[in-house]
């Protein structure tokens, strides 16, 4: 029986009949009712058998409505998460400009853009605890909201990015030229700005900039990669946690295992370059998923900043999902650098290395996508979409979401029952793609899922 489902057994005139509900919207309850009666009536009972009370109604399902990232400015939250991504997404320099632009942190920096933007937009309407900053000097009631977000964001994003001006500025001069003039504009600017210094603030010296000196492994399920991306994302300061270990996962499994041998047998079946089991289908999942996170995750997420909704609903959902996301980052990537566990592909080549009898060595054996350089355990792409999932399900407060994302590397969108199918197709990508174990993938999405459970339960919380 599926998890999510409600089963119950009667008996009657000698006749077992068991009856499942799933707590599911695509099974309507009449359907239900009409399946139960005729399993009475075969087994010698009456179709007007007492049966056990059902809802009066399945649970409410979400539909977020696909936007392939479009932002305007009818819609503060998500224009002004566009761009920042934009301005985020901007090659970096080595060497010059500020630890932001040298070292562009994706989830981070957006997750310091959304506090900004949720705490001033929070002063104003003061239904939820504020993430970090209250703005004490000006009156909030009354204000524009509209004018606060602008300058939350622009404070942020001038501080943080200010070589990057191209892509905020004039935006933000058009903007606040289509806002009315007068008190509420000008106290919600004030307020946008009091609030983005006070999360600058909070966010100064990260550890971004913390020197690191890697040397990979040479050891059996060591990684290999030399010069790895996200080296320095362990030091950079969680926005809730305790410290980047909190969370830590266990060991990946020993490279003895019959765990361990299963999943690079699965890996090197499915994942490879060429494979005699993986369908056309399933290697476009997995390119699919191949996009940047940078870019694919801020796209899609955009979305949930929904068009039409209120200013502060906006506003909260994005900053819990990028807070979430930001934390799960620091978290997936302190596991990594803390195990270095190897990639199927080293894994697969130096298989007569790892004393395992179970496992064959295969020294021409690639996988069928690229593999991010930095290590394998655990899955980066769980531990951060894991974390989002939590985020959703406490926003919304059912995990009933319905929605669809798009790639730029296939052209395709794709739609998700909720966040559990996109979880599950996810983890399926990742080892099609030849990048991960399967343990690593589920290891991931706990991981995340801690995170989330973390920063929903204590951040973000409604005022009574």
């Amino acid at each position: 029986m599926r998890p999510d489902a409600v089963q119950w057994t009667e008996i009657r005139s000698g006749c077992k009949k068991t009856f499942t509900r799933r707590e599911d919207h695509r099974l309507r309850w009449s359907a239900l009712a009409i399946v139960s009666a005729a399993l009475m009536t075969a087994c010698g009972g009456s179709d007007t058998t007492p049966m056990p009370p059902l809802d009066p109604a399945p649970p409410a399902v979400i539909d977020v409505p696909y936007t392939n990232g479009a932002a305007t400015t009818a819609n503060p939250v998500a224009y002004w998460n566009k761009i920042g991504t934009d301005t985020i997404n901007v090659a970096a320099t080595p060497g010059t400009g500020t630890p932001e632009e040298q070292r562009p942190g994706g989830a981070v920096d957006l997750a310091t853009l959304h506090v900004a933007i949720y705490d001033a937009v929070m002063a104003i309407v003061g239904t939820h605890e504020p993430f970090a900053t209250t703005p004490t000097g000006t009156n909030p009631h009354g204000a524009s909201q509209e004018a606060a977000v602008a300058a939350a964001a622009y404070g942020v994003l001038k501080e943080m990015f200010p070589n990057r001006s191209a892509q905020y500025q004039g935006a933000y001069d058009s903007y606040l030229a289509e806002l009315p003039d007068g008190d509420a504009k000008t106290r919600g600017l004030a307020i946008g700005a009091e609030v983005a210094t006070g999360t600058l603030a909070l966010r100064a010296n990260d550890g971004r900039s913390t020197a690191v000196n890697y040397t990979p492994g040479t050891a059996p399920g060591k990684f290999r990669g030399a010069n790895p991306i996200g080296v320095f994302t362990p030091r950079i300061k969680p926005f809730t946690l305790a410290d980047a270990s909190q969370f830590r996962a266990p060991p990946p499994p020993a490279l003895d295992s019959p765990q361990y041998a299963a999943d690079l047998a699965e890996v090197f079946a499915l994942g490879g370059a060429t494979s005699a089991t993986r369908t056309p289908e399933q290697l476009e999942i997995a390119r699919f998923h191949t996009e940047s996170p940078t870019t694919f995750l801020a796209r899609n997420y955009r979305a949930f900043a929904v068009d039409g909704k209120p200013i502060a609903d906006n506003a909260r959902v994005m900053a819990m999902l990028w807070v979430t996301m930001a934390d799960a980052t620091i978290a997936c990537f302190e596991t990594k650098y803390y195990y270095e566990f190897w990639r199927p592909v080293s894994a697969i080549n130096l298989a007569d290395t790892d004393g395992n009898l179970a496992t064959v060595q295969d020294v021409t054996w690639t996988p069928s996508v690229p593999t991010p350089n930095h290590p394998e355990y655990p899955s980066a792409h769980l531990c951060v979409n894991g974390a989002a999932a939590i985020a959703m399900k406490y926003f919304f407060g059912t995990h009933l979401v319905n929605y669809s994302f798009g790639s730029t590397v296939t052209g395709a969108v794709r739609q998700y029952s909720g966040p559990d199918a996109f979880l599950a197709e996810t983890t399926e990508a990742r080892i099609l793609g030849g990048m991960h174990f399967r343990n690593s993938n589920l290891v991931g999405r706990d991981l995340g899922t801690n995170v989330g459970e973390w920063v929903a339960t204590n951040y973000f919380r409604k005022l009574d």
